[in-house]
């Protein structure tokens, strides 16, 4: 796959989802090693704005703006990087001709360099983990937790019904709807049930600029899960792996050739996927390519719709847990942000932390969280799915021949009321 591919990908990707900061860091080092030094510094600085102790990030941009001439900026990256990871061995703010090459005058000397340097670790793909939560710990969305009961979980705990009604194991499942959901949450909740470790697999940790590393990818992927059942393992951003063939131009072939792998790898063609439950997330489902959707593979879908009363309250007591605050009539606070979505709500009482802070370094006293710095944050925030709410309505008025979109065609309807 070229360079060119792969960058035009992770910039779709993150169209779709402009806070992945991962893929904003590994879009800035591809735009690097591209010689595209001012894109580069760009991308970098968003992913710093963010965080800005994000080492690599800092590394990426202080590379990035030596590059391009800009001396000063670069050094400050520089320093700032050293700082927050003394000895780390980040080497891309230092120019040509900064390092001297040290070559062994023995066998003896060179032999000892090599007892002494840490032995190559061959890197790691996604992000295994055990999960630690359950559906009992996601507040609300009693509809989704129903059709996961129903098509996904009940046939696992009754396997004697399963076979007397024929009920399958074999296929997928994906989860859709607007970003900032909880489709992660949920997915790592539903390992939680299984009681399966809980395999996270991103964008970036897939594509690949050589030709054929990214279906490698792949196929370590799920040899990895393979190895580690039972597994939950999960796609996010399906839509931009799995992206329909048909919309593939530039650097197609190679895409073409990830989408043919992961069809490969959901049959199990050379493998058994027995206790592998394969998940994904897509915010954009009339993307993903029809194939990945047909029975066997992702063929069971669940939309996940923004938080209703309950999972609204449920988000606010989780980002407050553990803070200062005063007494918080936190039911009133969710019913006063239908609409908004899970990260909006985490966002509304960061910015609620941010002024009671304020207030605090004011007084020189501890100042707790109050309801009304909540109230004012709550009505500072535009819902953030609105431009996905008008994306999607046309796909549920226009492209429903299938039926696909008519639980989001009746959640329309419901807000219009």
């Amino acid at each position: 796959m070229t360079t060119d591919a792969v960058i035009e990908a992770l910039r779709n990707a993150l169209l779709a989802d402009p806070s992945n900061h991962a893929v904003r860091s590994h879009l800035a080092e591809l735009l690097v090693g591209a010689g595209r030094d001012e894109e580069a510094l760009e991308e970098a600085a968003k992913v710093l704005a963010a965080e800005p102790d994000n080492i690599g990030a800092l590394r990426t941009a202080a590379t990035a703006a030596a590059a391009a001439g800009q001396a000063s900026r670069a050094a400050g990256y520089a320093r700032l990087a050293d700082a927050l990871a003394p000895g780390d061995g980040g080497e891309s703010h230092h120019g040509p001709g900064d390092f001297a090459m040290v070559v062994p005058d023995t066998a003896e000397e060179l032999l000892e360099g090599w007892v002494e340097s840490e032995a190559l670790v061959e890197p790691e793909i996604g992000r295994l983990s055990q999960a630690t939560i359950t559906l009992s710990g996601v507040g609300g969305l009693a509809d989704v937790k129903r059709r996961l009961e129903l098509s996904f979980l009940a046939p696992m705990r009754n396997p004697e019904l399963r076979v007397q009604f024929g009920k399958s194991l074999r296929g997928g499942l994906l989860l859709w709807g607007p970003p900032g959901c909880g489709k992660t949450f949920i997915a790592r909740a539903l390992a939680g049930e299984l009681g399966a470790n809980f395999y996270e697999v991103g964008l970036s940790d897939v594509l690949d600029m050589y030709v054929g590393n990214s279906e490698r990818n792949l196929s370590s992927i799920f040899d990895a899960a393979r190895r580690n059942r039972p597994c939950v393992l999960f796609f996010d951003e399906i839509d931009a792996l799995g992206q329909k063939r048909s919309h593939l131009r530039h650097g197609g072939a190679a895409l073409r050739g990830v989408v043919n792998q992961m069809l490969a790898e959901l049959d199990g063609a050379s493998s058994d996927n027995e206790g592998v439950f394969v998940l994904a997330a897509s915010n954009h489902p009339w993307d993903v390519d029809s194939a990945l959707l047909r029975p066997g593979r992702l063929d069971r879908t669940v939309l996940v719709l923004p938080p209703d009363l309950e999972a609204r309250e449920a988000v606010l007591r989780l980002h407050l847990r553990g803070r200062p605050t005063e007494s918080i009539d936190f039911r009133g606070l969710a019913k006063a942000t239908d609409g908004l979505s899970g990260a909006d709500l985490a966002l509304a009482c960061e910015q609620a932390a941010e002024a009671a802070m304020e207030a605090s370094i004011e007084s020189a006293t501890v100042r707790p969280i109050t309801q009304h710095q909540l109230a004012q944050a709550v009505r500072s925030i535009r819902p953030s799915i609105g431009e996905w709410l008008e994306t999607a309505k046309n796909y549920a008025m226009y492209g429903n021949d299938s039926g696909a979109y008519d639980e989001l065609a009746a959640y329309l309807k419901r807000r219009r009321r």
